[in-house]
């Protein structure tokens, strides 16, 4: 009876020991886990080619890494983050492999579809990390490849849209010249496509290969809508250096020697229906009905015309038209309040894409 007793009485002690250290297991484990999660995490955040900067050397490192984009040379070695590269297999699995987004991730972005205008001409691994980063499937793209390109990169634009309903190649396509009347024809080679598009697109957005997004599309839209209706064209009356773009003559010239816009010293005739010419970005964000002012309002087509041999058109052809005093046909107040921004504030004006020269010129 006595040992029954005891064996009665060690039953309990040796449940609770065993619950102790089954307890100190399970709490070992959770902070191991925890360790390991914290110091791979850790590693990850850490640059492959550059630790973290500190105060002491961090503008040394910018202006270094400008003086790299300044003179064209990689700064960064990027590593393919494309899984399958585009053409090795068929785009249902493109698709799948490389993480395309294939349904609205919001209501909000569903009901407020973008347009994008994308010029190219080069570094087709560039342009396809831009397009996926941009890429929703109730949005529409226009991709004019410049005439010049090689033909590889025409085929690799061609395979990569080719696996979307929403994006095509522009119908009209340019030798596109750096600051002539044909960078800017290219954009509107694209919006005329995109009006026809049967997409309800509310913006459109135009970019170059080179650029980045830096905000999500639904930051991006929420951003937009805060302009209730308006353009975002920022610009200012033309400073000292840019007064010649508009008054003289410019001719582009293309040949084996390269492109490029010559100034003839021919001065030009007055703008059209007096038009006062603004200075700004040539990257924008234009309503739908904007874009149909542009090709339809005479005074738009007579300041297209106008600018055809002016250098860089499209660094005023935007702001000015967005300038016109006075109400247009249609309900929406297209023109901003006239700020004085500087000259790197309109390299960044949307806010929404990095461009590649920009930050480097505002780090200094």
């Amino acid at each position: 009876m006595v040992s029954q007793s005891l064996e009665r009485d060690s039953f309990p002690r040796e449940v609770k020991i065993m619950s102790f250290w089954r307890y100190c297991f399970f709490a070992f484990t959770v902070v191991s886990v925890v360790i390991f999660v914290i110091l791979y995490n850790s590693q990850l955040s850490q640059p492959k080619s550059y630790g973290k900067l500190n105060s002491s050397n961090e503008r040394d490192f910018r202006i270094r890494a400008c003086n790299y984009a300044l003179e064209d040379k990689s700064s960064f070695v990027w590593e393919k983050t494309l899984t399958s590269p585009v053409g090795s297999v068929p785009c249902k699995d493109y698709l799948i492999q490389n993480h395309y987004i294939t349904s609205p991730l919001s209501k909000e972005e569903a009901v407020f579809p973008l347009a994008y205008v994308m010029v190219v001409h080069k570094d087709f691994d560039t342009f396809e990390r831009l397009f996926r980063a941009v890429y929703m499937p109730h949005n529409v793209y226009c991709v004019h490849v410049d005439e010049k390109a090689t033909t590889q990169f025409k085929k690799s634009v061609w395979q990569l849209l080719s696996c979307f309903q929403n994006a095509f190649l522009a119908s009209k396509v340019e030798p596109v010249v750096y600051a002539g009347i044909s960078r800017l024809q290219a954009d509107l080679n694209c919006l005329e496509d995109l009006l026809a598009s049967e997409v309800p697109w509310k913006y459109a957005i135009n970019t170059c290969g080179q650029d980045f997004p830096l905000k999500t599309n639904r930051e991006i839209i929420q951003y937009l809508k805060g302009f209730k209706g308006k353009n975002i064209t920022p610009g200012v009356l033309p400073p000292n250096h840019a007064i010649k773009r508009t008054k003289y003559v410019h001719r582009e010239h293309l040949g084996r020697g390269g492109s490029f816009v010559k100034n003839t010293n021919i001065l030009k005739t007055s703008p059209p229906h007096q038009l006062t010419i603004y200075f700004g970005t040539a990257y924008v964000a234009l309503t739908r009905e904007f874009v149909k002012f542009v090709f339809q309002d005479q005074r738009a087509i007579d300041l297209l015309h106008w600018s055809k041999d002016t250098y860089s058109p499209d660094e005023h052809f935007w702001v000015t038209l967005n300038r016109i005093p006075g109400r247009y046909k249609f309900p929406f107040p297209f023109f901003l309040i006239h700020t004085q921004l500087s000259l790197l504030t309109f390299s960044c004006s949307l806010k929404l894409f990095g461009k590649k020269i920009n930050k480097c010129l505002e780090s200094y």
